[in-house]
């Protein structure tokens, strides 16, 4: 069977550009190396020891990746450290640590969608042209009015519950669902918000509100970034892929790792090599569209270099694997002692844009945000509080969560993040997978920039819980502690070939039947916003783009 595109990743991107041209009656081909999760099956959010278990990792649900050293620690800075009222600091020595795998991501149908808690963010206008207006980073090329249509039709098709109003991120029409109601612990620092001059609102999110295209409602159990066994969280394999699906169109396939990218004539790919279940695979590609992520897309861009592309495809730049653009982010946790159910309710129900926009922070270029955080970090069980919030052992331990039990309340913070030098993507030099082919090495510095705006976020996040009459129990943050959700920026796009990878339409401004649909073509990170909207509305205009040839 011929296809008219394949595409490599049935994440964000890839899901929403394969839906897109599938409903425009093309035939894709959907290529991804992870596995097909089965809800049901997989997620373990019903079972009795749910508290165990984070996401499940099944063989094949993660990329290869290696860490170069980190940044050492700067006594200066110790007042962002991590640490919790049991263990104490959780980086002990002079140098940043790996929290979990470091950078967090799921390779599967649904790609890191299935993992994420939902947030369903727009950028802000301002953030877009960085560079013009504020002598930082770098511009998009395009506007927010024009992306602003593409916006509206992925929220219409995830099913997205918000709010009527978000200031600067004006809408031509409202959310399909209403917004949902607030937790427990949102209402407390919402409160808290109004003594300080905190202005706070319901989030905008990927979970439905209402029963909505044959998805029921959310349930509110807590636990979206373990995985939702009902569908209402609007991750890509139960909205877009389902939606391709149901075309007929699309062509999807498991378990499937490129192997080779052919592009003898320099210009033109013609046709990817993958391996599927021990047997080598050939397609011809009239068009072929990498949406495998900020890490992994180049990765496969910079392990492909030939006599026409001597620095890897599409990289005559030298920006494939550059700018790379991690996630800034804090959190502290409190006790409110009369409180004892901030274990219900939506993760992340609560957001505050006030510092938001690229001026947003006195005397720093770069904003950030704030949210409701109990249930994204953890606190729901009792396993956390025993091992985070309440000390000892034996009875006094029994007793002790018994009293404190649902009564923390946790805000969440995550600003801007500006490209740097030292934030990269290339190739290990030693370490090689199973195909032999060298594993994507990641690179991590924290700018002054970013040290500063961690230390606004710290205080404006104590100062709030102070307000709200809370104990802190817990704070974690990005100068000690990687762990990064939203990776940005390694295939950037631009209006400038000399200093970008693709362009407006995220095709590759030097390969033209190649484009890229995932976070590595973002030029900047936003304030604070969570990624996977945009993505899409990339994606999605990037569909249209390739329908008009």
């Amino acid at each position: 069977m011929s296809h008219d595109v394949v595409v490599i990743g049935a994440g964000a991107g890839g899901a929403a550009l394969a839906w897109r041209l599938c409903e425009q009656g093309l035939r894709v081909l959907l290529l991804e190396a992870g596995p097909q999760f089965v809800p049901t099956k997989d997620y373990r959010v019903a079972q009795s020891d749910w508290e165990r278990y984070l996401f499940p990792e099944p063989p094949g649900s993660r990329g290869d990746f290696t860490l170069a050293e980190l940044d050492r620690l700067d006594p200066a800075h110790d007042a962002l450290h991590s640490w919790n009222r049991v263990t104490g600091r959780l980086a002990r020595g002079k140098v940043r640590e790996v929290a979990g795998p470091g950078y967090w991501h799921v390779q599967g149908v649904g790609g890191t969608t299935l993992h994420f808690v939902g947030e369903s963010h727009r950028l802000h206008p301002e953030s877009m042209k960085l560079h013009s207006r504020y002598g930082v980073g770098c511009d998009w090329p395009m506007t927010y009015a024009e992306l602003e249509p593409y916006y509206v039709v992925c929220e219409n098709l995830i099913g997205v519950a918000g709010p009527t109003d978000q200031g600067p991120r004006w809408r031509s029409v409202p959310y399909p669902l209403p917004a949902h109601p607030l937790s427990p612990p949102a209402r407390r620092l919402v409160a808290a918000g109004k003594r300080i001059g905190m202005h706070w609102q319901e989030n905008s999110r990927a979970a439905l509100s209402r029963a909505y295209d044959d998805r029921p409602p959310c349930n509110y159990c807590a636990n979206c970034s373990r995985g939702c066994m009902i569908g209402d969280k609007g991750s890509a394999d139960v909205t877009f892929i389902r939606k391709a699906r149901a075309s007929g169109h699309l062509d999807l396939k498991t378990g499937c790792r490129l192997v080779q990218i052919h592009a003898p004539a320099g210009r033109k790919i013609e046709s990817v090599e993958y391996l599927q279940d021990g047997v080598l695979h050939r397609v011809e590609t009239p068009r072929l569209v990498l949406a495998a992520g900020a890490v992994q897309t180049p990765r496969l861009l910079l392990s492909h270099r030939s006599r026409h592309h001597s620095r890897g495809l599409g990289n005559g730049s030298g920006q494939v694997g550059r700018n790379l653009m991690e996630t800034l982010s804090w959190s502290s946790a409190g006790r409110v002692h009369d409180m004892f159910n901030g274990f219900v309710g939506l993760p992340s129900d609560a957001i505050c844009w006030d510092f938001n926009a690229p001026d947003g922070i006195p005397g720093l270029v770069g904003g950030c945000r704030f949210n409701s955080g109990a249930q994204e970090v953890g606190f729901t069980g009792p396993i956390n509080y025993a091992s985070r919030v309440v000390s000892g052992f034996g009875s006094r331990l029994k007793e002790g969560v018994r009293q404190s039990f649902g009564s923390v309340i946790s805000v969440g913070a995550i600003g801007e993040y500006l490209p740097n030098e030292g934030t990269y993507v290339d190739l290990d030099p030693v370490r090689r997978d199973a195909m032999n082919v060298p594993m994507p090495r990641l690179h991590f510095h924290l700018g002054a920039a970013e040290i500063s705006r961690l230390h606004f976020m710290a205080k404006q996040a104590r100062q709030l819980l102070s307000a709200a009459g809370a104990e802190l129990v817990e704070e974690m943050g990005a100068w000690d502690q990687l762990s990064a959700t939203h990776v940005f920026g390694t295939c950037r796009m631009g209006e400038n070939a000399d200093a970008s990878v693709v362009n407006a339409n995220c095709r590759s401004h030097e390969i033209d039947n190649l484009y890229i649909t995932d976070a590595s073509v973002f030029p900047s990170t936003g304030g604070g916003e969570a990624p996977s909207l945009t993505i899409q509305a990339l994606a999605v205009r990037a569909a249209d783009s390739i329908t008009k040839e």
